[in-house]
């Protein structure tokens, strides 16, 4: 059998081909691979660079194919996303897509939008599930639960009736073609994404964001979304 050599302590750990990255993941160290940076790697752990930096004692920005990174602990929002989502009656059967949007506003919350979709003609309001806030007209990284996940109803927020169907819209407020996410935004956003993909959908999932969806009809959610960082994430 191949086999990978990990030092631990004064002695050897053992491990079969392939388990390395489980070890990493229980350790909170990341086995750098082929195109990673650290701001690649700050996004994706929800990190900044300083404190990849500090953690690490590394005096530049260059990293190395296998080296072993330290991550530290997320600075970001500690909502408790079980608790928020608490008392939702989830059908898991349905749900098959996670969709990522900006609102392309620079304002805006779950009320604000969902009065501007009713007047679009929207039966049930607000297109979304769920509103994460950028600090103007709600908390920096707030995440705002929509009447469609609490009732557990199709979403509005794309062109496709097979993903509006089945797919579970997040909205980022901001217009990320001309600025970019907060950390808090990106640090809820995760956070949301982790939960629904692995505790509520059990990670049987499609991630994507809107402009993968609909072709050549939309730039959302922006040029300065982290889309590679997140799909690496999410897969």
């Amino acid at each position: 059998m191949d086999r990978r050599k990990f030092i631990v302590g004064l002695g050897a750990l053992i491990l079969p081909a392939g388990l390395g990255s489980l070890w990493a993941a229980s350790a909170n160290v990341h086995i750098v691979r082929k195109g990673d940076t650290l701001s690649a790697l700050a996004v994706r752990y929800g990190v900044t660079v300083r404190d990849l930096k500090r953690v690490n004692a590394l005096k530049s920005d260059m990293i190395k194919i296998g080296q072993a990174l330290k991550i530290p602990e997320p600075s970001g929002n500690h909502m408790d996303i079980a608790a928020l989502l608490a008392g939702v009656r989830v059908d898991r059967s349905r749900w098959k897509y996670i969709v990522g949007h900006h609102s392309a506003t620079k304002y805006g919350n779950a009320e604000i939008y969902d009065r501007n979709h009713r007047r679009r003609g929207m039966q049930n309001g607000l297109a979304y599930h769920f509103v994460i806030g950028n600090g103007i007209n709600s908390g920096d990284g707030e995440i705002e639960v929509g009447p469609r996940w609490k009732e557990q109803l199709q979403g509005g927020h794309v062109r496709k009736h097979e993903v509006n169907l089945r797919g579970i819209g997040i909205c980022m407020v901001g217009n990320f073609e001309e600025t970019h996410p907060s950390r808090k935004q990106l640090a809820s956003f995760r956070a949301l994404v982790d939960h629904l993909g692995g505790n509520v959908l059990k990670n049987n999932y499609t991630f994507a964001v809107h402009k993968e969806i609909d072709r050549n009809h939309t730039v959302c959610p922006g040029r300065n979304f982290p889309v590679r960082a997140m799909h690496q994430r999410f897969g």
